[in-house]
């Protein structure tokens, strides 16, 4: 079978490659083009354009750069037409994928969405066009299924995918890493300020601004992928913290506590039982209009999934070295890190469980036999 899969971000390129490798196990003669990105490389398969190419954040940016985005969208649905796929698999990115998957069913294409668009955040609407739009949605987070039966939109719920991306991973050898990197004995505090450059600009400066006042811990930054490390000395070049590229993950399984941009970042902090400060900041123009359209609660996946709040939000104008200087020190205390870490654990319950790609490849891959 012919499986035509756009993801649109360092995220998506993760669960894509997952869910590639479950797709051959179930097919094992299956042909892969897609939008993602190294990780879905070495899957194997025709890369059709890298995220990179295409990492837009925020509603000023998106209207600045309409006109390329725009060409993208002409150029992929030119590229399915062409490749004639047996199926188009969405990953998350919905203002890229719905209006393709749009296109796609008028087309006759069939049409799968991994990883839901997250609608219940924002414009609820949308949920009319998916059912008009999309085959079969399969969703990660335990609140979606609920969501969608409310509008009568029968979805599978196959568990959280990062489950099982931390899980397969080797442990970490602690002594190797911290040789290879260059870090003393202290306890570490990781620094995760996203992965595009917009974020990582509005970021870091105010993590960084707390480093001189934790002199007994040591401070890394977790480089994204998706960035060189140039882009980061402009921010660390009179710092005494770390930079550590492309490694998250084992940073992750062996820090005392976490400073996180929010996004994917958070649950994945969380599912490495680190005690965190979730954080963010945009442009006072894209923020406005995020809290007229956004009617959330929370912010972070972790709070979002416990319908409560677990870890602390600092957002927009809370985002502040001396807010941020408090945050940190109550997480660094015995007994709040206990109760975080019971709360962790009931998360990780919630997600349901190890399989998520391997379910949502058995789905595909049965509805193609049909």
């Amino acid at each position: 079978m012919k499986y035509y899969i756009i993801a649109g971000e360092a995220s998506g390129d993760l669960h894509g490659s997952n869910l590639m490798k479950a797709i051959v196990k179930q097919d094992p003669t299956a042909d892969f083009r897609f939008w993602g990105g190294d990780l879905m490389q070495e899957v194997g398969g025709t890369l059709v354009m890298h995220y990179k190419e295409r990492a837009f954040m925020g509603f000023i940016e998106i209207i600045m750069n309409l006109r390329k985005i725009l060409g993208m969208m002409s150029f992929c649905k030119k590229d399915i037409a062409a490749y004639a796929p047996d199926v188009i698999i969405f990953i998350d990115n919905s203002g890229f994928n719905l209006p393709v998957a749009k296109w796609a069913k008028k087309n006759g294409f069939r049409t799968n969405y991994y990883i839901s668009p997250q609608v219940w955040a924002s414009r609820a609407s949308r949920v009319q066009k998916i059912k008009r739009d999309v085959d079969a949605m399969f969703v990660i987070l335990p609140f979606e299924k609920d969501f969608y039966k409310k509008y009568d939109y029968n979805v599978h719920f196959v568990g959280h995918p990062l489950l099982d991306a931390i899980a397969d991973r080797d442990m970490v050898d602690v002594p190797k890493f911290k040789k290879t990197h260059q870090l003393d004995e202290r306890p570490i505090i990781a620094l995760l300020p996203g992965s595009r450059k917009q974020e990582i600009t509005k970021m870091l400066s105010v993590m960084l601004s707390v480093v001189d006042n934790f002199p007994a811990y040591q401070f890394v930054i977790a480089g994204a992928p998706s960035q060189e490390k140039s882009f980061y000395e402009q921010f660390i070049a009179d710092k005494n913290v770390k930079f550590i590229n492309n490694k998250t993950y084992d940073l992750l399984s062996i820090s005392t506590a976490a400073l996180v941009t929010s996004g994917t970042a958070t649950l994945e902090t969380a599912l490495y039982k680190v005690p965190q400060v979730v954080c963010y900041k945009a442009s006072t123009i894209s923020y406005q209009i995020a809290k007229r359209i956004i009617t959330l609660d929370y912010i972070s996946l972790v709070n979002l999934i416990m319908d409560r709040e677990v870890v602390k939000e600092l957002i927009q104008n809370d985002f502040t070295t001396k807010n941020l200087q408090t945050e940190l020190t109550r997480i660094l205390d015995h007994n709040e890190r206990i109760a975080l870490f019971e709360d962790y654990y009931e998360l990780e319950q919630k997600l349901g469980g190890k399989g998520a790609s391997a379910t949502a490849a058995t789905l595909i891959c049965e509805a193609l036999q049909k």
